[in-house]
């Protein structure tokens, strides 16, 4: 949170509830306003005015998935030109296996500006899928990381219950 102003209460609740799991449901946020005692559209008029104002940075999202029946997943890392950069994310995005899809400064000896991780059955199928990214995006140069072992997932807490309920 950026600091600049003192949170109301209900903006605390709000952060509190969607640093917890979304719910699956066909309308998250319609749940989760209902949990708030608000109407969804109340709840994403506000969650527009944290974004806009830096409270909220950012939303992620957690694959597990090994739960979702992926057997392999890889980063896979790409040579890209900084010119080029937002065009080939966009790109690389609209792959349904991809997850993620960000970039970062590329170093001397590191020369991979774009990171895209991707899904699949196997490390066969990893290695297809970024194949046919690579050819859709017009690139040559990248590299897959597969993950060999997955390390405890967790969300950033701001708020506990207590805490998300206490006006200051």
């Amino acid at each position: 949170m950026d600091g600049s102003r003192p949170l109301t209460l209900l903006e605390k609740r709000i952060i509190h509830e969607l640093q917890q799991d979304l719910p699956v449901v066909k309308q998250p946020f319609a749940a989760v306003a209902k949990r708030l005692g608000i109407s969804e559209t109340e709840l994403l008029e506000k969650v527009r005015e944290l974004v806009a104002d830096g409270t909220i940075r950012r939303f992620g999202a957690t694959l597990r998935h090994q739960r979702s029946g992926f057997d392999a997943n890889a980063m896979v890392v790409w040579e890209v030109e900084p010119e080029r950069a937002e065009q080939v994310g966009s790109i690389f995005a609209s792959f349904r296996e991809v997850t993620h899809c960000y970039q970062r400064p590329a170093k001397p000896d590191w020369p991979y500006r774009i990171f895209t991780m991707i899904h699949a059955p196997s490390p066969q199928a990893c290695r297809r899928i970024a194949k046919k990214m690579a050819e859709a995006a017009g690139l040559k140069k990248y590299d897959l990381l597969y993950t060999e072992e997955e390390l405890k997932k967790t969300t950033m807490a701001y708020f506990d219950d207590a805490e998300a309920e206490r006006q200051t």
